[in-house]
């Protein structure tokens, strides 16, 4: 029943042979890898003009200025990613760029911050969705979390069905997105010049400031329009996936994935700039307090306000209740949550990579069934899970742990790819190719100059309203990631052959032991078992838990003219684990390549149940064996008749177990 359910959900194993049909076309890598990218613009502009409205309504004005430079630093970032896409086209993206020029820890920093900040991607996305569900169902309110959970779970299942075949699920909603949105600004901006501006259904509220904004100084003013573009940077999130994915397009890889970078850039700048300007000429009123708007506001703690886009759609479209706002709000939240989807890429592809260079465990280099990441697929949905849950799907909670990571992976990768071409300006004397290598430089010098600017204002602006715990959490996993490759290393170290003949050399003796609880046929076949070794010394031991049951194991034993000598271990607090090893220890060894084997007859039992039963005692003394240098344990299996329903059940229901080979 588990394996069924399992293949109706994410399907048929494949073989690794058919990993090429999983290659993408620029068609399906757009909307798989810059869904977020894309779909950020229904709530960037939210964002702007949420820390705008703090001041009031006179400050709304500046949200155009706030949005030209977004719309600038996009349009940086884009072109200097392209940069970084035809420079290192393995893959690993920024990660890859900060490693190969500003060395191992740097480039830890970049994959810490772009993990962290693709947990926040699939929770902010994820919230920002449900927001856009309730705007159309407001009676959804207070089922915020369950949805958002449901959702990860959702698009976790679609993602492990590989990454083909989720892109031709996911590429239909992200281009009736963009068709819906960019139709919607097209009418829009139509009505406004002919005269017939749309009028949003806040634009007769007004504004209370909050307290502490009523009356702004000019650092104060500053201050709030750099942290209205540190909120609207968001629409930037996600850009670097496609250079993190680069593996994953169709040949020629590095062209085409520059070219989708190209195209998304494209879209995401036109759709932004369109938003934001129908914001404005509509009157969008929007506050992250409800109380706060005046003139006729009904419930404002109970009756949640609509977005932005929203409110847009129902201006342009003529209300709530026309096609084109269901669409645009259907389209949007589909959008949203399948915006996650791309960090469902990005996440598994980085964590692959980081398992390559041993810096992460090593299963999260490992495909799965359907040639997905499988184990990075579900790792991601279990932290972006608990974190909507710990957040309440808050999009505003959770906004200010986000796009910290992402900016400093930009600021490193573009300072990176400063140093690169001046290495290769170093060695080139073509000047044809010194010419473009310049201009590249220069590109990504204005890229690590602006990325750089924008890092320092989010600190700045969002570090004690929740930045902080973005910071905290790269620099555990930073740690973390670390340790991890100090392990690996240390285990190569030491399991490196240094000696072959020596170390591969048969043992000079083998003493071995077989562990009799009573006369059973189990036992009977690992006595036979161990013969077979042809053992320096062979014997049985028993542990005298229970004075008459040992009396009697001896009698029996002596009785059936076993030829194998029983040696009796006292245990005078009932213990067996520690008489047994305690024993092993004491047997006289003449070098170190003496071996003991300790022989232990074990039950195969078919129902879970009976494991309670069987094998506990002879689990844990197999577990303390294996501590001890010098000692193999064997443990001979005897099927009990309810183990035939092991065979008797379907294989393969195991994670994994086509990969293993496991009959069909």
């Amino acid at each position: 029943m588990v394996e069924f359910i399992k293949r109706l959900a994410v399907g048929r194993a494949l073989r690794s042979e058919r990993q090429r049909e999983q290659l993408l076309p620029k068609r399906l890598a757009l909307p798989i890898f810059a869904s977020d990218p894309l779909s950020s613009v229904a709530y960037a502009t939210q964002e702007i003009l949420l820390v705008l409205t703090l001041a009031g309504l006179t400050y709304l004005r500046l949200a155009s200025w706030v949005a030209a430079a977004v719309v600038a630093l996009l349009v940086v970032v884009v072109v200097s990613y392209r940069q970084v896409v035809n420079a290192y086209p393995g893959g690993g993206g920024s990660y890859a760029v900060a490693s190969a020029n500003l060395g191992p820890s740097a480039g830890l920093v970049v994959a810490a911050a772009l993990l962290v900040d693709y947990v926040m991607t699939v929770a902010v996305s994820i919230a920002s969705g449900v927001d856009n569900i309730i705007s159309a169902f407001p009676v959804l309110h207070e089922h915020r979390v369950g949805l958002a959970v449901g959702f990860v779970a959702l698009l976790a299942t679609m993602n492990l069905r590989g990454v083909r075949e989720s892109g031709l699920v996911f590429a239909v909603p992200t281009y009736l997105f963009v068709a819906a949105v960019l139709s919607m600004c097209a009418i829009g901006l139509v009505r406004g010049i002919a005269g017939h501006p749309p009028v949003a259904e806040s634009a007769a509220h007004g504004i209370r400031p909050e307290a502490g904004y009523e009356q702004l100084t000019v650092l104060a003013l500053l201050a709030l329009l750099l942290r209205a573009f540190s909120s609207g940077c968001t629409a930037l999130t996600g850009v670097e996936a496609i250079s993190n994915g680069v593996p994953a397009f169709r040949r020629p890889k590095a062209r085409n994935a520059a070219a989708t970078l190209a195209v998304m850039g494209l879209i995401a700048v036109t759709m932004f700039a369109g938003v934001t300007a129908l914001a404005l000429i509509a009157g969008v009123r929007i506050t992250s307090d409800p109380c706060r708007l005046t003139d006729g506001v009904r419930d404002c703690v109970g009756e949640p306000q609509r977005t932005v886009i929203a409110q847009v759609a129902a201006a342009v479209f003529g209300g709530h209740l026309t096609f084109g706002f269901f669409l645009v709000q259907t389209v949007t939240a589909l959008v949203l949550v399948l915006a996650a989807n791309t960090a469902f890429n990005g996440f598994p592809l980085l964590a692959s990579v980081l398992a390559r260079h041993r810096y992460l465990p090593q299963q999260l280099h490992t495909r799965g069934d359907r040639l997905a990441f499988s184990n990075g697929i579900l790792a991601l949905a279990a932290v972006a899970g608990v974190l909507l849950w710990a957040f309440q799907a808050s999009v505003t909670n959770l906004i200010h742990l986000y796009i910290l990571g992402v900016f400093t992976s930009f600021t490193l990768s573009q300072t990176g790819m400063v140093r690169h071409w001046n290495a290769l300006l170093n060695t080139e004397t073509d000047p044809v190719v010194r010419r473009r290598h310049r201009m590249a430089r220069a590109i990504n010098t204005v890229g690590a100059t602006a990325t750089g600017l924008v890092l320092a204002i989010v600190l700045a602006t969002k570090f004690t309203e929740g930045a902080y715990l973005a910071v905290a959490a790269g620099a555990l996993l930073w740690l973390m990631m670390r340790g991890i490759r100090r392990h690996y290393d240390a285990v190569t170290g030491e399991l490196t052959v240094t000696d072959p003949a020596a170390q591969a050399a048969a043992p000079s003796h083998i003493l071995t032991m077989v562990v009799v609880s009573r006369i059973d046929v189990p036992t009977l076949h690992a006595l036979g078992y161990a013969r077979v070794f042809g053992p320096v010394h062979l014997e049985a031991v028993t542990v005298a838990i229970d004075r008459k049951d040992t009396q009697a194991l001896v009698a029996e034993w002596d009785a059936r003219g076993l030829d194998v000598p029983l040696r009796v271990l006292d245990s005078p607090y009932r213990e067996v684990t520690r008489p047994v090893t305690t024993y092993v220890r004491s047997l006289p060894r003449r070098s170190t390549r003496d071996v003991v084997n300790v022989v232990i007859p074990e039950y195969i039992v078919g129902r879970r149940w009976e494991n309670l039963l069987h094998n506990r005692t002879t689990r844990w003394l197999k577990s303390r064996l294996t501590l001890i240098e010098g000692v193999v344990v064997i443990s001979v299996p005897w099927q009990l008749s309810s183990s035939r329903k092991l065979v008797r059940r379907p294989v393969g229901r195991a994670p994994g177990a086509v990969r293993r080979g496991e009959p069909v």
